[in-house]
C-alpha cells in the first residue's frame, strides 16, 4: 500500500504541495486529478523518490521512500507520460536491459515472456523500438514498469496520444493489472478515470480538494438516487417544493436554461419520482424533464477548480 503523510513541498516562495495526506490500499486503482500546476506531477515524483519533500513522509509497503529508498523502490513500477525508451534497441533487448539494471532475482526469460503476454507486445518483441507505433510504445512503457513484478504501479497519462481502439485496450489492461497491483493513475481524461478507477483524489493549488469513491462522489452509489429536473415556473417556489419532499437529502440549483425553465439535481435515499410530480403540481409549475442523473465527474472537477460552490441544502 501507499501512505502519503503530511507532505509539503516548496519551490522558493511557491508552495507546490501544502500538507497533503492520503493512502491507497492494496488492489485499489486511484485516479489522480487536477489542473495544470495543481501539484499532481510533484506528488508522483515524491512518491517515486525522484524528488524529496520538505516535510512529511511517503511509505511504500511500510518502507520510507527517503530513509530506505532501495527497498521502497523495489515495490514501484513507474510509467511517466513520455516512456523512457531507448529507440535503437529491440523490444526484448530493452526489457532485458531494464531487468538487469534493476537486479531482478526472477528467472529473466520466463519473466519477460510473461510481461510481453500481459501487455500484448509478443508479436513485436524482436523489432527495433523506433519502428513501433505510438500504441506499442505506450505498451512498452508499461512493460518496463512491470519488470520485477512491483506491487505498486504509478501511471502518468498512460493513454496519451493513443487512438480510440488503443485507449479501450489500455483501459482494459489497467483494470486487469489492478487485480494484482496497487495503481495510481494520473490523467486529464475524465472519462478514462471514471471508466478505470475505484477512487479519485482531486488536487488543486497544492491541496486535496476532494477525495473518495467515484460512485459516492457522483451520487451513483447504492442507496443514493439523483434525479435531474427541469421545471417551468418560479425558481424559488420549485426549489422549496423539492426541498420539502420526504426522503430528499439535497437539492442543487443548476440555473436557468430555456427561458423560464430551471434545472435542479435532487438527491434522495429512496424513489421520489411520484412525490416530485405531486409537489411540483401544487406549485402550479410544469415539469419539462425528469430523469435519473448523477453529478458527472466533469461537473465536480470544474466546480472545484473554478472555486464555485453549488448551492446545496442538507
Amino acid at each position: 500500500m501507499i501512505e502519503v503523510k503530511n507532505v509539503t513541498k516548496r519551490y522558493g516562495r511557491q508552495t507546490a504541495l501544502d500538507n497533503i495526506s492520503f493512502s491507497v490500499e492494496k488492489g485499489d486503482i486511484l485516479g489522480f486529478l487536477g489542473p495544470n500546476g495543481a501539484g499532481k506531477s510533484t506528488t508522483m515524483n515524491i512518491i517515486t523518490g525522484y524528488i524529496s519533500c520538505d516535510s512529511g513522509e511517503v511509505l511504500i509497503n511500510g518502507k520510507n521512500i527517503l530513509d530506505d529508498p532501495k527497498e521502497a523502490k523495489k515495490n514501484i513500477g513507474y510509467l511517466p507520460e513520455i516512456p523512457p525508451l531507448y529507440n535503437d534497441m529491440t523490444v526484448k533487448g530493452y526489457l532485458e536491459f531494464v531487468f538487469e539494471l534493476r537486479r531482478v532475482k526472477l528467472p529473466m526469460k520466463e519473466h519477460i515472456a510473461q510481461i510481453c503476454r500481459t501487455t500484448g507486445i509478443e508479436d513485436v518483441s524482436h523489432r527495433i523500438i523506433k519502428h513501433l507505433s505510438k500504441g506499442y510504445r505506450q505498451r512498452m512503457g508499461l512493460a518496463q514498469a512491470l519488470i520485477g513484478d512491483p506491487s505498486v504501479l504509478i501511471l502518468d497519462e498512460p493513454s496519451v496520444g493513443l487512438d480510440p481502439a488503443q485507449i479501450i485496450e489500455m483501459r482494459k489492461l489497467i483494470k486487469e493489472l489492478g487485480k494484482k497491483h496497487t495503481v495510481i493513475l494520473s490523467s486529464h481524461v475524465l472519462t478514462e478515470i471514471q471508466a478505470v478507477c475505484d477512487k479519485i483524489i482531486i488536487i488543486n493549488n497544492g491541496r486535496i480538494a476532494k477525495s473518495g469513491k467515484i460512485d459516492e462522489l457522483t451520487g451513483t452509489g447504492r442507496g443514493t438516487t439523483v434525479m435531474r429536473i427541469i421545471a417551468e415556473g418560479r425558481e424559488q417556489g420549485i426549489y422549496s417544493a423539492l426541498k420539502g419532499i420526504d426522503g430528499v437529502t439535497a437539492v442543487i440549483k443548476k440555473g436557468e436554461g430555456e427561458k423560464g425553465c430551471y434545472e435542479f439535481l435532487v438527491e434522495s435515499n429512496k424513489d421520489i419520482r411520484r412525490a416530485i410530480y405531486r409537489a411540483i403540481a401544487k406549485t402550479d409549475c410544469n415539469i419539462m424533464l425528469l430523469q435519473p442523473a448523477g453529478h458527472s465527474l466533469e461537473e465536480i472537477f470544474l466546480d472545484i477548480i473554478s472555486g464555485k460552490n453549488s448551492e446545496k441544502e442538507e
